[in-house]
Parts: C-alpha cells; sequence; structure tokens
C-alpha cells in the first residue's frame, strides 16, 4: 500500500526531531516530561509541519495510555462520547490519551464536553492547533494545560530532513539523486518552515522525474515548479496573517527599510494587495505623521497608483512607499493626543460647548444673545487667546510637540506668538 513520503520518514523519537530544540533538546522542559512519562494535558501551538502531530505520536508510545486521534474540523461530539465510553473498560483501563488535531474548530460546548474527564485524569489530552491558543481555546481547557509552542522550522533544520528524504526516495526507487547546486537549499528555504511541504516537493521531484538509468539529475528549474508559492504564509483567518502585518509596521516604524520590503513583498506574494494598502496608510498617519505630514497624500498616491496597476507593477509604488516611511523621521505626536482625548471622552470627560464657540444658528430670534467670539483673523499673526476646551478641561494638554525639525519649527513659532 502506498504511504507518503512524509508519513513514511516521520521520527520515531526525539532526536530525529528538526526544529523544536528549545522544547525537545536536551534539558528542555517537554523532553523532560515526555521521558518522564508523566504526561500533562498539554496544547501545542505552531505552523503547520513543525512537529506537533509527530511528539504527540511519540509520547503515546512513552505511556500505557491507548491513543485516540480526532481532527476537530471533521470530529463531532458523537466521537467523543464514543471515546468516553470506553473509559474504565479492558479497552483502556488506564484512560486514553486523546490527540485532539486544530482543536480551535471545536466550538464552546464540545470543548467543554471533555472537561470532566480531563479534570479526573481519565483523558489525558494533548490538542493541537495553528491559531493562538489563547484566542482560540476554551479558558477552562487552557487552565487545565500546559501551552508548548512549536516554531518555524528553519532552513537549515529543513536541509537536514531534505536529505534524509532524499536518501529514502533512493532506497525506495533504487535511482541516484543528483541534485543540481542549490537545488535542495531552495526547496528548504521555501517550503517556509513547513517539513511536510518540503517532503511533499521531494516526494514529487522523484515522481515526475527523467532518471538516465539508474541516476535522476534534480534540476533547480523542478524545483522551483513544485516549491512555487510555498513559502507563504498569509491566510486571512489565521494570526500569520496579522503577525505580518504586525511585522511590517514595526519595521517600518524601527526604521528599517531592509525589513518594511522584505515584509512586504511575503504580502504581496500571498495576494494581499488591498492589506498592505491599507497598512501603509495607517503607518504614514500613525508613525510618521507630522514629522513629515507630506508622507500623506505621497503614501496615498501611491496606493492609488497601485490599485490602478495591478501586480506585478504595484510593488513599484509600494515600495517606493515603504521605504520612504522607513527612512523619513517619526512622530506619533498627533496620533498620541487623539489617544488621550478619546479615553477621556470615553470617561465622560466632555462638557458644554463654551457659549462663543457654539453656532451662531443656534439662537433663535427671541433668545439671541451675543456670543463673545473673538475671530482670529482679525488680530495680529491670526491668532487671539479665548478658551476653546470645555470648562471642565480647561488647562488639559493632549498634545505635546515631537522632538523632529518639523514640529519643533511649529512649536517656535507658536511660543513666540502665544507668549509676545
Amino acid at each position: 500500500m502506498y504511504q507518503p513520503l512524509a508519513d513514511l520518514i516521520r521520527p520515531q523519537s526525539l532526536d530525529e526531531v528538526y526544529g523544536q530544540e528549545h522544547i525537545l533538546g536536551e534539558g528542555a522542559i517537554l523532553r523532560r516530561l515526555v521521558e518522564s512519562g508523566n504526561i500533562p494535558n498539554m496544547v501545542f501551538y505552531g505552523p503547520s509541519g513543525t512537529g506537533k502531530t509527530t511528539v504527540a505520536n511519540i509520547i503515546a508510545k512513552k505511556t500505557n495510555r491507548r491513543l485516540y486521534k480526532l481532527n476537530a474540523t471533521t470530529a463531532s461530539t458523537a466521537d467523543i462520547k464514543e471515546i468516553v465510553s470506553q473509559l474504565d473498560t479492558f479497552l483502556a483501563p488506564e484512560g486514553v490519551l486523546l490527540y485532539l488535531d486544530e482543536i480551535q474548530s471545536f466550538n464552546k460546548k464540545q470543548q467543554q464536553s471533555l472537561l470532566e474527564y480531563i479534570e479526573n485524569g481519565k483523558i489525558t489530552l494533548i490538542a493541537s492547533t495553528t491559531e493562538n491558543p489563547y484566542f482560540y481555546v476554551f479558558n477552562a481547557i487552557l487552565s487545565r494545560s500546559t501551552v508548548f509552542e512549536f516554531k518555524q522550522i528553519s532552513a537549515a533544520a529543513a536541509l537536514q530532513a531534505i536529505k534524509r528524504a532524499v536518501a529514502c526516495m533512493e532506497e525506495r526507487t533504487a535511482l541516484k539523486a543528483l541534485p543540481e547546486e542549490g537545488a535542495l537549499e531552495y526547496i528548504a528555504g521555501a517550503c517556509g518552515g513547513d517539513l511536510r511541504k518540503a517532503l511533499n516537493a521531494v516526494e514529487v521531484l522523484f515522481s515526475a522525474g527523467r532518471p538516465q538509468g539508474d541516476q535522476l539529475v534534480l534540476t533547480l528549474e523542478d524545483v522551483k515548479a513544485v516549491t512555487q508559492k510555498s513559502a507563504l504564509r498569509a491566510d486571512r483567518d489565521g494570526d500569520n496573517y496579522y503577525d505580518l502585518l504586525s511585522a511590517l509596521q514595526k519595521s517600518i516604524r524601527g526604521s528599517d527599510p531592509d525589513a518594511a520590503v522584505h515584509y512586504l513583498a511575503r504580502l504581496l506574494e500571498a495576494g494581499q494587495i488591498q492589506s498592505a494598502c491599507r497598512r501603509l496608510m495607517v503607518i504614514a498617519a500613525e508613525d510618521v505623521g507630522l514629522a513629515f505630514p507630506q508622507i500623506l497624500p505621497i503614501v496615498k498616491s501611491c496606493v492609488d497608483m497601485a490599485l490602478m496597476l495591478g501586480m506585478p507593477e504595484a510593488r513599484i509604488p509600494l515600495g517606493d512607499a515603504a521605504v520612504l516611511m522607513a527612512t523619513s523621521p517619526k512622530s506619533n505626536s498627533a496620533y498620541k493626543a487623539m489617544n488621550a482625548a478619546m479615553a477621556d471622552i470615553r470617561k465622560g470627560k466632555a462638557g458644554d460647548f463654551p457659549r462663543h464657540l457654539q453656532n451662531v444658528h443656534a439662537d433663535s430670534y427671541t433668545m439671541e444673545r451675543e456670543q463673545g467670539y473673538l475671530y482670529p483673523h482679525d488680530y495680529p499673526n491670526h491668532w487671539v487667546a479665548q478658551q476653546y476646551l470645555p470648562d471642565g478641561l480647561v488647562g488639559k494638554t493632549y498634545y505635546e510637540y515631537g522632538p523632529n525639525k518639523m514640529e519643533q519649527a511649529a512649536k517656535q513659532y507658536w511660543d513666540k506668538i502665544k507668549h509676545s
């Protein structure tokens, strides 16, 4: 019977698991738990293809408990009841180890159905998820579990697994693989940290290859064909999508143009041009702001141009916008002022408008009153001292001039006028 390569060479021990040394390396906490045999309820969190299911299988071998596997995308409460019915029987005298994949797909009621049994220890739960468990897993489950984060596999770790996969396929097909220079390294980089994708790519290369006698050349051209776009992780419903947007903004905010274009390129390659455009406009206002106020129309023009052009040309004006903002002076003074003002409004700190700021048309003919409003344009430098904030907020300061050249010039201008 056919067995996928990824399953055929699935690690059988913790030493064979690649790229998770922070939790499985010598002396690491998860490794010590597995070696002790005392397995608590756990939640494995991380991207696809990083070893979550593999580690669960290894753990099952270390216990005397029967292993059940459920995928929450297809399982139902009835499946859980079927497992529960076997507790305390000869089928599961020591309880069961339940591996629940994609637990985020279970609703709250389905997750709650497990509580009684993981509480009394009859079910040891190992749940896995590609989404942040603190958002998607019921709190009562989390409070009874330990969360372990699986990291994206590095290219170096992936290359080790790929070389092992090639050796396995050589044995399976009786062919001697001759990878072109850089071919295996390309797979390692293009798999995006997903070992399953990397191993599938190796299997496809052998299946679709053109052997010459007992040799098979793994060409770089074929490698690129089977790995195209495989490195992208930008599902709009997933954590990685928001992590990517966050990384773009923080790179521009941190004035790193190289990182900025890297994350922008990942968004665009994943087809997220609309999201990239929205985030670039937010960055212009939030992070560059008044230090370079001309950035707002510039970025808006770049976005309009990109949306009109479409990909692949859209990358050019959007790259201009990202690099320009990354290398521009930064100020969040207006952003902070707005946040502070909105915080006061939410606390009920509003109050009536000063009489002289009210609309004159609000006065009826029978109640016509003199507003007392001073028209600034009638005064030197187009400014005159008068109250603008409500009575309860007089003297409140929301905006502080930023230390950049643009805002300091404005500060000097108004300090001279208002204090002369």
